[in-house]
């Protein structure tokens, strides 16, 4: 098995539009939430979000390249160049030939679909553009990254939900420690912020209307938000023997299904995840500090990600920091672990702990260090991140400081 690390990242999302602003932002506890701004949003009953303000995808893509662009793709291709470009990789020869991308959406081209259908309904158009399909399918970011770097490895998309990013950074760590790539780039993106997207839902009644408060007892609901999260898994030989700067070191991984609900969460299910991540790593419940929670501020999520929590490390539950870094950039569903990750980074390499903000009342159901509202320094030398979605599909990632 090879050792794999990070040698690259990238991001765009409410917080900000590269690493160094978003790392700025989750030390600040800064708040990314608010007022919506797209058509009709009059007509929706939710009308905050984490969304991605100032972003001109005009002065970024040619008029040829909108046309096939989502905005899920202009993200995932806005992140990709700050991740490569960090990295430092040129995807040339047997390099190129064997590296390879996977990335996580839940809903890829919403925003498309929305606006077509608009137009076939709504307008009584009987013609969409041809590149339609091109421009919404989920596999779209995926390949035009892959055409972008000459990335002609192993390529593919996972959706899973709100589970998809870290179940396709898991299949890329997979591909890099058995050595069928020396490198991966790996992440997520979504933009699901029209009023389609958001109706839907609307529809399960889940969302709140002023704020994202996870593990606080006044929660009353989760927040969507945009973005995109990229990075670069390289073998650690290759990347050492090259002077690559080293972010973190990836570990190890677990996945696991609830098989019985589609939209309530397993206890059983997740806690099955975080040990079997610990297990893959060959680490010992004491040797984790943060835990980067799902955290959605749910009344469901937040108690039974707890509970799963406590099960696991038992007495080291308490000596543990977790928090939701959702309360800052909202729940970004199929990109969400992928941004939530770095917020690990940030935890090993810098000694910080992004904060859970909105925090307001103690809720003994979620008796863990939760970090609530400030920042905190610590010496962190193992981190987790969970993800855990609808359909009962879960996803733990272990990282290692280097």
């Amino acid at each position: 098995m090879k050792r794999v690390v990070i040698t690259g990242a990238g991001t765009i999302n409410a917080l900000g539009h590269d690493v160094p602003e978003t790392l700025e932002a989750m030390r600040e506890g800064r708040c990314g939430i608010g007022p919506l701004e797209f058509r009709d949003v009059d007509r929706l009953s939710i009308a905050i979000g984490g969304q991605v303000k100032g972003f001109e995808a005009e002065g970024r893509f040619n008029r040829q390249q909108m046309t096939l662009y989502d905005r899920f793709t202009q993200f995932t291709l806005v992140a990709a160049k700050e991740a490569i470009g960090q990295a430092g990789l040129e995807f040339t020869g047997e390099l190129a030939a064997r590296a390879g991308v996977v990335l996580g959406t839940a809903g890829g081209g919403v925003s498309t679909w929305d606006d077509n259908y608009r137009a076939v309904y709504e307008e009584g158009k009987n013609r969409v553009h041809p590149f339609v399909v091109p421009k919404l399918m989920n596999n779209a970011a995926c390949s035009h990254i892959s055409m972008e770097y000459n990335l002609k490895g192993p390529s593919f998309t996972v959706s899973t939900a709100c589970a998809s990013s870290n179940h396709a950074m898991a299949q890329a760590f997979q591909m890099v420690r058995s050595g069928m790539a020396p490198a991966m780039v790996t992440g997520g993106s979504e933009s699901m912020l029209c009023f389609g997207g958001v109706k839907a839902w609307e529809g399960l009644r889940v969302m709140s209307k002023d704020a994202c408060r996870p593990f606080s007892a006044n929660r009353n609901g989760m927040v969507q938000g945009e973005g995109a999260g990229i990075f670069v898994f390289e073998e650690y030989e290759h990347a050492k023997k090259r002077g690559a700067e080293i972010l973190a070191e990836v570990v190890g991984y677990a996945m696991s299904s609830d098989a019985s609900d589609i939209v309530m969460p397993s206890k059983q299910g997740a806690a099955r995840a975080i040990a079997g991540a610990l297990a893959d790593a060959r680490l010992n419940p004491e040797d984790v500090r943060y835990i980067n929670a799902h955290g959605t501020g749910t009344a469901a999520n937040d108690k039974t990600e707890c509970a799963a929590v406590a099960d696991v490390f038992g007495r080291h539950a308490d000596e543990l920091m977790i928090s939701s870094t959702k309360s800052m950039h909202g729940h970004l569903i199929g990109a969400t672990g992928a941004v939530e990750l770095l917020a690990c980074i940030m935890a090993l390499r810098d000694g910080v702990i992004a904060p859970t903000i909105g925090y307001e009342e103690f809720d003994p159901e979620c008796a863990l260090d939760v970090v609530p509202n400030e920042a905190r320094e610590a010496k962190v030398g193992v981190a987790l991140s969970n993800a855990f979605a609808f359909g009962g599909l879960n996803a733990v990632l272990a990282l290692r400081k280097v």
